[in-house]
């Protein structure tokens, strides 16, 4: 017998309700009730869909993400192509292929684009909890808008999917703010944050001593509890933000605050990638221990430009997939129930094909049918059509098809009455039973 063949580490697969399964990663109902419900909210705000491929070019995020970023680093999958010898990458995040797609398609030049996409993603970390070497991330991106007005929007936005997704803003997931400026004040507060970690350099661990002069605003989000007083001690970025940048802050903070929306100001909220400035944001909450981001997002202006296109402005966010479900699964949150409506029981083989055609015609009205394969007794079906959630059953008995009729059973109301419907009709009873 031949060796079972598992999945590559840290790479999961979603499965269907009911699946025996070792981990607690969601099923696939959840993930189509989640993917439904952002395509609803997403095009309230006027998003439309994108998508870019898989694989990119290695200079892509050499370039668009930095050089000393972690993940450039260490957790790309990179290879060279066998067959012609590029240089390519699994992708690590998407935003970086979007405006890639934008400057090769000059795709801004009818105006700025509101774009979203959701798909899988690769770094090569340690699986655990929330965290794995395929991952899944919504993303959403707004390209060509300079002002606060839309950063603000698309905070808001998130809002509106957190209460479609049933989560409560303050209690399960909350928001954090920070602005990182210009690029002349990130330097000059880069020089400031140097020369303050060079001043008590017996203090750093290796990661801040590796980052100290390559990418010294990473050591501000070090999690070592060692370095905590060094860190709070550090120079504030905000104490480097000029004029313009606070105005931008500060018109930002004005719609969230008319918005009601509560947040708070983090000023030690920085970003790995090379090309956020401004306004940077986090939703995190308390119910994932570690794993506490849920979504991040920010603005960054000069990526247009460092990827060979031409200056545009653009904001967005990044949203983790696997560890938003994991919340909704810890919160128990409910979810609308995707049972079908109707599950059709057939007594014999000889009713299929009527069956088949009342049933198809049930489908064009709109209404979701199993139909119960494979045979088996009348108990074993009707135990079937109760694990299923449907609300009725259609009996295909040979009786009821010798009269032209079929019978309905309400699988959910034992007091009710089974009734029988004419075959001939099925049009007709089963606009009523869409309504119902």
């Amino acid at each position: 017998m031949a060796d079972i063949l598992r999945a590559v580490k840290g790479m999961n697969d979603i499965l269907p309700a009911g699946v025996p399964r070792t981990d607690r990663l969601p099923d696939s109902a959840l993930w189509s009730w989640f993917e439904t419900t952002v395509r609803e909210v997403l095009g309230r705000y006027g998003y439309q869909y994108v998508v870019t491929p898989i694989v990119e070019p290695t200079a892509l995020f050499v370039r668009g993400l930095g050089e000393v970023t972690d993940i450039v680093e260490k957790e790309m999958y990179s290879f060279t192509d066998a067959m012609n010898g590029d240089q390519l990458t699994l992708r690590p995040e998407a935003t970086a292929g979007i405006v890639r797609a934008m400057v090769e398609h000059n795709a801004l030049y009818n105006g700025p684009l509101r774009l979203w996409t959701l798909g899988p993603m690769f770094r090569h970390e340690r699986p655990q909890k929330g965290r794995y070497r395929q991952f899944h991330q919504l993303d959403v991106e707004a390209l060509g808008f300079a002002g606060p007005d839309v950063d603000a929007e698309m905070i808001l936005m998130l809002r509106a999917l957190w209460r479609a997704l049933g989560l409560e803003i303050g209690r399960h997931v909350r928001l954090e703010l920070n602005s990182l400026g210009q690029p002349a004040e990130r330097l000059a507060h880069r020089a400031a944050l140097i020369a303050h970690f060079e001043a008590h350099a017996g203090q750093l661990d290796e990661d801040a001593r590796r980052r100290l002069h390559s990418n010294p605003l990473r050591i501000l989000d070090s999690k070592n509890p060692a370095m905590q007083a060094l860190v709070e001690a550090a120079p504030q970025l905000g104490d480097f933000l000029g004029a313009e940048s606070r105005a931008h802050f500060d018109a930002l903070r004005a719609v969230l605050d008319a918005a009601g929306l509560e947040y708070r100001i983090n000023p030690r909220l920085v970003r790995g990638m090379d090309y956020y400035n401004l306004t940077v944001f986090e939703w995190v909450t308390d119910q994932l221990g570690s794993q506490g981001t849920v979504c991040g997002g920010g603005r960054y202006d000069g990526l247009f430009e460092q990827l060979g296109g031409k200056p545009s402005p653009a904001v967005g966010f990044g949203l983790g997939i696997e560890r938003l479900l994991l919340l909704l699964q810890e919160l128990k949150v409910a979810q609308p129930a995707s049972a079908p409506a109707v599950y059709a029981v057939l007594p014999s083989a000889a009713a299929l094909p009527c069956a088949m055609a009342v049933l198809e015609t049930l489908r064009a009205a709109g209404i979701a049918v199993l139909m119960h394969a494979g045979g088996g007794g009348m108990k074993a079906q009707f135990k079937r059509a109760g694990a299923s959630g449907a609300r009725y059953a259609l009996i295909f008995g040979d009786d009821e098809l010798a009269r032209g009729e079929v019978a309905l059973k309400d699988l959910r109301d034992a007091a009710a009455v089974q009734r029988s419907l004419p075959l001939a009709g099925a049009a007709a009873w089963a606009a009523d039973l869409a309504k119902a």
